[in-house]
């Protein structure tokens, strides 16, 4: 099944907030996030709960989408995280009732991260110094929404490519400190 991702979800915009020191939810900014949309730092809660209405609260499979800048990304909530909202870097696309259980999270993720997704929502991005992708573009975004079955074919698969990335990577790095400390033993000779 194709359709258009407004057709399969709701998207709204993240909400702007000053974090605080010390707070009771954590307030979800694009630095906390690498390129692949993988949390890279530890989360403090930094908002105060009373400023938060419950609109806002992100949900279980909740999608982010980083719209703002060169680095767009999709990153999926997971409700083991701390009660979170998420800045105005990002729109949040909650799935539709009807199709909550036709697609997984993690594979809107996948597709919204797809170099072909990328390349047309990149593409429309408006703006020269600090390029923006809108909510009417991420909503035209034609989502292809295969069988279950399919969908964890494919994040398997993601998820084994992406490990064996990591290995030949560590691999290379601990061959080049090999090879560094045989050379360097060769010229102390």
């Amino acid at each position: 099944m194709k359709t258009d991702l407004k057709h399969i979800a709701t998207i709204q915009t993240g909400l702007f907030a000053k974090p605080i020191a010390k707070g009771d939810i954590v307030y979800l900014q694009a630095k906390h996030f690498d390129e692949n949309g993988q949390l890279k730092t530890s989360l403090h809660p930094d908002l105060k709960a009373d400023t938060i209405t419950d609109k806002h609260m992100l949900r279980h499979g909740d999608v982010l989408f980083a719209a703002k800048g060169t680095k767009n990304f999709a990153a999926w909530f997971e409700s083991k995280n701390q009660p979170s909202v998420a800045s105005t870097s990002f729109f949040v696309i909650r799935m539709q009732q009807d199709f909550s259980n036709k697609i997984l999270p993690e594979f809107l993720v996948w597709l919204i991260n797809h170099p072909t997704s990328q390349q047309f929502l990149k593409g429309k991005a408006i703006g020269s110094s600090i390029p923006s992708i809108s909510k009417a573009v991420l909503e035209e975004l034609e989502i292809t929404i295969p069988n279950m079955e399919t969908q964890k074919a494919v994040l398997k698969i993601t998820h084994l490519r992406n490990a064996e990335k990591k290995l030949k990577k560590e691999i290379e790095s601990l061959r080049e400190q090999q090879i560094q400390s045989k050379l360097l033993r060769a010229i102390s000779q």
